[in-house]
């Protein structure tokens, strides 16, 4: 009988790991394939992103999952705690394939089309949200503590490799009709809800408790607040390049500094709270969240950056048109993929070992140090340099989140692992919406020091008007920032608005052709790449800080923190409120 037992353990394991790891994939496939199908999505529906009025349907569809998914994950996951894992992640596959119908079949045009798109992206966030939220905590349960490393390996390349495979499926997809960008994900969530609700099982240790209403209120309106600050904080305003200073923006960050601090404030008085703070004192759950929070920002920033360079610079230098750009950055990405690919599930399988502590650590100076070299490339690289550099990067970033994830899973009680791993992906999701708001902001800080100069010497030496050479040389940069992160031709669109009757058609097509742009942009985008990869490399660099202190490998053997915290007090005399949480250091 236990030998049955426990071979019917084992089988349970791989079957949680496939369908959670299917789960994550698909989640953040999403969450990056509309970055590359953004404007085929826009054709299809009749309108111009680019256009004045229509920007804020465009920043919403390109955060609007991200920012959902961030909100909600710490919720889901102590939910999970209360009611059970298994039944939110599977009710997320639901909801997620229900979305991403609704979504292929939007019957509108023009603005009410796009507002159909975001307002059902957010609902597709919400299940995406709920599969983020629970897969790690399904893991940790099925998995033995030796085997918890390679499990979260798989399970982390499926969702860091699936955001870098979403883009080079966004430009495969949308090139045939942009609503298979959306149908993609339904046969794989049906697959998934059927699977999960026949399959998995309910085997992790729940801690019945009230919801913390008020935390869950304070903690969405705060976190909401900020984010989308920063989605407005990256729009011009006024005569500004950026809206910082905007009085919506500069409101929504007092008001989400205001919800946040009573947020925490709750959080230390209620019983049963959402977020969890005495987890911060056990030092590998609060070393590993600091370092995969700084991580995730610099990942997000890199691959924003990257994706600017290769379709607004390099790949149109080299012959690719702007229409297939999308495409082709997300092919000449795929060094970056397989990096990560390759480094995540053996690093998770030697961290089961040898704890994560040293891979953690190594991986964070491997990927800083691929920002060093990136810098050091010419904005016109050749290719294999580019090709080596941004697999270095895969590899430190495969090397730092399979062990970082298990250790900072492994340090948590039983009842306490479905708001853990809440926590993780909410900073995993907070670390993308915020590299966007930092790294944007500081890329077109760097553009608009240099890229007005640059812009009208070159259009004054092909014939331009001085007086419409002027006005598109003081235009906000983040224009010409977002047309290349599109793969539309910037001047193109910039110059399609302008009488150009002292224009000839020579000086017209070299204008608006493949090579005049990149080569005004490449030196302003390097001065604002400095800018960039420098706090993109000091992020690393404290990571690897944190994730070095972060102790001898360590497991939590309690099944939930009132009984570890009663435990201790009972030996010591002390208030178990005041107890440090504590496990076993395993050598």
């Amino acid at each position: 009988m236990t030998q049955m037992a426990t071979m019917h353990r084992d089988r349970y394991k791989w079957i949680a790991l496939t369908n959670t790891t299917l789960g994550m994939f698909m989640a953040t496939i999403n969450s990056s394939i509309i970055l590359i199908s953004l404007p085929a999505i826009f054709r299809g529906i009749g309108i111009n992103p680019l256009s004045p009025g229509n920007v804020g349907y465009l920043l919403w569809l390109l955060m609007g999952y991200l920012l959902i998914t961030a909100v909600l994950v710490i919720s889901l996951g102590r939910l999970g705690d209360i009611v059970g894992r298994v039944r939110i992640f599977n009710f997320g596959f639901a909801v997620f394939s229900v979305a991403s119908v609704l979504l292929a079949i939007d019957p509108f045009r023009g603005g009410s089309g796009a507002l159909w798109l975001v307002l059902w992206r957010l609902v597709q966030g919400v299940g995406g949200a709920m599969l983020f939220a629970n897969s790690s905590a399904i893991l940790v349960d099925a998995f033995p503590a030796d085997q918890r490393g390679f499990a979260m390996g798989v399970n982390q390349v499926a969702a860091i490799g699936g955001s870098f495979v979403g883009l080079i499926a966004g430009g495969l997809l949308s090139i045939v009709d942009w609503r298979l960008v959306f149908w993609v994900s339904v046969p794989f969530g049906l697959l998934g809800t059927i699977w999960g609700y026949v399959s998995l099982r309910d085997n992790g240790i729940r801690s019945p408790a009230k919801i913390d209403w008020w935390g869950n209120l304070t903690f969405a309106v705060g976190l909401t607040s900020l984010l989308v600050a920063i989605v407005y904080g990256i729009e011009p305003y006024g005569t500004h390049s950026m809206g910082w200073t905007s009085p919506r923006v500069l409101t929504a960050l007092v008001v989400g500094v205001i919800f946040l601090s009573v947020f925490f404030v709750i959080e230390t008085r209620v019983v049963a709270p959402m977020f969890n703070l005495r987890l911060f004192k056990i030092r590998a759950f609060f070393m590993g969240s600091a370092a995969g929070l700084l991580a995730a920002i610099a990942r997000g920033g890199l691959q924003f950056m990257l994706i600017i360079w290769l379709q607004g610079i390099w790949l149109p230098l080299h012959g690719f048109s702007y229409a297939d750009t999308p495409l082709w950055a997300g092919i000449f990405l795929l060094p970056l993929t397989v990096g990560f690919l390759f480094a995540g599930p053996i690093s998770g399988y030697l961290s089961d070992r040898h704890g994560a502590r040293i891979l953690s650590t190594t991986g964070l100076m491997v990927f800083a140090l691929s920002f060093v070299g990136l810098l050091t490339v010419p904005t016109n690289f050749a290719y294999w340099i580019f090709a080596v550099l941004v697999f270095l990067n895969g590899v430190g970033g495969g090397m730092f989140s399979a062990p970082n994830a298990a250790a900072i899973m492994n340090s948590v009680p039983a009842d306490q692992r479905g708001g853990a791993a809440g926590i993780q992906a909410a900073f995993m999701n907070t670390g993308m919406v915020l590299s966007i708001g930092i790294f944007f902001s500081l890329m077109i800080v760097g553009l608009t020091k240099t890229l007005p100069t640059a812009m009208f010497k070159g259009l004054r030496a092909h014939g331009v008007a001085l007086s419409q050479a002027h006005h598109l040389a003081s235009l906000p940069a983040v224009g010409s920032l977002f047309s290349s992160f599109l793969g539309y031709n910037p001047l193109k669109n910039l110059l399609g608005s302008q009488s150009l009757a002292n224009v000839s058609h020579v000086q017209w097509t070299t204008l608006t052709g493949k090579h005049f742009f990149p080569n005004l942009l490449q030196s302003p985008f390097h001065h604002g790449l400095i800018i960039v990869f420098t706090v993109a490399i000091a992020m690393s660099v404290v990571g690897a800080l944190f994730s070095a202190f972060r102790g001898e490998r360590f497991i939590n053997l309690q099944h939930s923190v009132a009984q570890h915290a009663g435990e201790l007090a009972e030996i010591s005399g002390a208030v178990p409120g005041e107890i440090a949480l504590e496990g076993e250091v395993v050598r």
